[in-house]
Order: C-alpha cells, then structure tokens, then sequence
C-alpha cells in the first residue's frame, strides 16, 4: 500500500468519527444510503471486472510487447489505440507496464497511444457509462479521449 492510500484511509476514517461525533442518525442514515448505492452498482460492476479479467488474459503483456515494437510505426500506434481502448487496467498497473513495453523494445509512441486509451477509453465499461451518463456523453467522452490519444501519440513521436 503506498503513501497516498495510507493518508486516504486515515482521512476516511478520521472524517468518519467526525460525523459520528457531530450526530450519529445522520452519518447511520449516510452509510445506509451508500451501502444501498452500492448494492445498486455491484451487479454492473461484476460482469464489467469478469469482462476485463478476460480481456486480459488474451491480450498478454507478450503479445502487447510484439504489436507495439520500436518499428511498427502507424500500425504498432494503431494496435495500441486498439488494444488500450478495449482493455482496461487501473493506473497503478498502466504506468509499470508501459515503462516495461519501453524497456523491453516498444517505440514511445506506440505506448503513448496505448497507456493513453487504456485509462482514458472506456470500451469495457461502455454500458455502465451509459447508464449513468447517457449514451451521448459516453459517445462524446470517449470519441474526445480517442482523439486525445491520436494527438497525444504523434506530439510524443514527434519529441521523442
């Protein structure tokens, strides 16, 4: 667990007594209400976690590593606009992962491209997306990432 974690629960925890502290009924009616809240989310959040643990498993590192090579160029880019947007990785495993495709080959703007859509485009959570946000704004979000990325990829082969 780093630092960051760490303070969040601490501060979590202190804020929780605070409100106890300040009036018990309204911080038992909050933690109801976010217990409920919950029980709402979890049954899109299980398929989506089954969909990415899937995923995953047939998009290996390995074979990130040889669709993303130093002189794929365009296609290495476009396999990572592709592969990121429809896998999806939190960023504590997303950054380690990039600088290993770096280190074992991997061009920096093909990992651009990937580390890019693959916090940024949402194509495994689309529908829970869509339920909360609506489908125009899931639509928009995501198109704005993938353009992000595009730019975000040349801007770094360009650099770099």
């Amino acid at each position: 667990m780093n630092i960051s974690t760490v303070i969040l629960y601490l501060l979590s925890i202190i804020f929780l007594i605070v409100s106890i502290i300040k009036d018990r009924k309204k911080t038992k009616k909050g933690i109801k209400k976010g217990f409920m809240a919950f029980k709402k989310i979890l049954p899109l959040l299980i398929p989506l976690f089954l969909i990415v643990g899937v995923v995953l498993t047939f998009v290996t590192p390995e074979m990130i590593k040889n669709l993303l090579g130093e002189d794929s160029g365009w296609i290495g880019i476009s396999f990572g606009l592709v592969i990121g947007s429809i896998a999806f990785m939190p960023p504590f495993v997303t950054f380690p992962l990039g600088s290993e495709l770096i280190a074992n080959g991997a061009g920096f703007p093909q990992v651009a491209a990937f580390v890019t859509t693959l916090m940024g485009v949402g194509f495994v959570y689309f529908q829970a997306e869509m339920k909360f946000f609506g489908a125009g704004s899931t639509i928009r979000r995501n198109s704005l990432a993938f353009v992000a990325a595009i730019i975000v990829a040349v801007m770094v082969g360009v650099l770099m």
